[in-house]
């Protein structure tokens, strides 16, 4: 059988996690009920933030657009699963599963780096207490968030002109939830070799390196925390962090039980742990930022309920 490329594979099978219709009318419930709480909850972090001037701080800054990045992340993904959920023809064009991936890649890459700046704003907050003001001022925020942008648009660039580079021939089957890069180079019938280099190679200086920052920085987070003799002020500090930490552990935990192992190996049944780090971490976020902190539920209740609010408080 003669090989398809780029221009022939006009279209691809997304099939998701089922193909019982029942198991899809359960799914599609599911995952819009997901969906909406996802969006629903980012959007009020983001209004929260905007509208409250108390959160015009750096670490809200970053918190806003982190939120705005699962938000685009979901939406890139979860409106054309819906769709196949309750459709017959589970086609997606070839452009349209490029154009997913594009978006799933940089939008994976900018969260991690967005996590990984909201780890250096807590190093300087708690390390270099004298230097916050002048290290985490607008012009420095703006100049981090814009290099996040760039290597994240950058990263999901180089691997969606690579993936146009290879064949594909036989099945266009994808069991999975959206186009995902390691099985579309499953299902590529040309040579892979120069993916998967390029791929461990920005890999590490996207993930491993933000990952081992953030890592170094907690340490010494830790360690000046620490050192502070007052139990109050200790849990105040530690408190401001918390948060974070569990989101880099959810936002990590999701990556590597889809992602280190052989390439190999990957197979369907690795949909339900992609469905942890494409639905499930950007539906927790929001909580996670909102239930220990003080000033996010004063945001938020201004914001939900008012002069009403203000008064009670």
């Amino acid at each position: 059988m003669d090989g398809v490329n780029q221009t022939g594979a006009s279209e691809f099978q997304l099939l998701g996690l089922s193909e019982d219709p029942k198991q899809q009318q359960i799914l599609f419930w599911t995952f819009l009920s997901m969906y909406l709480v996802t969006v629903v909850g980012n959007v009020l972090i983001i209004l929260a933030i905007g509208s409250d001037s108390r959160l015009h701080t750096p670490m809200y800054f970053f918190l806003a657009n982190l939120s705005f990045t699962d938000l685009f992340f979901v939406t890139n993904t979860i409106p054309k699963m819906l769709v196949n959920l309750q459709a017959e023809n589970k086609a997606i064009s070839y452009a349209g599963c490029l154009t997913q991936l594009y978006f799933l890649v940089s939008l994976v890459a900018l969260d991690n780096l967005i996590l990984a700046v909201m780890a250096y704003d807590r190093y300087v907050a708690i390390c270099r207490p004298l230097h916050y003001t002048t290290a985490m001022s607008p012009g420095p925020c703006v100049s981090l968030l814009a290099l996040c942008w760039f290597f994240s648009v950058l990263y999901g660039l180089i691997h969606t002109l690579l993936m146009t580079k290879l064949t594909f021939c036989g099945s266009r089957k994808i069991h999975y939830i959206f186009c995902e890069m390691y099985v579309l180079l499953r299902l590529a019938c040309s040579n892979t070799q120069i993916n998967h280099l390029v791929l461990i190679a920005t890999g590490c200086f996207i993930f491993l390196i933000p990952f081992g920052f953030m890592l170094g920085s907690y340490v010494c987070i830790v360690s000046a925390i620490l050192r502070i003799p007052s139990a109050s002020k200790k849990y105040k500090a530690f408190s401001t962090c918390a948060s974070h930490l569990a989101v880099v552990s959810l936002f990590y935990g999701t990556l590597c039980m889809v992602y280190l192992q052989p390439l190999h190996t990957y197979s369907m049944k690795d949909s339900v742990a992609t469905v942890m780090y494409a639905v499930v971490t950007p539906m927790m976020n929001p909580f996670i930022y909102s239930l220990r902190n003080k000033d996010m539920h004063g945001a938020l209740g201004r914001l939900l309920l008012g002069k009403a609010f203000q008064r009670s408080t």
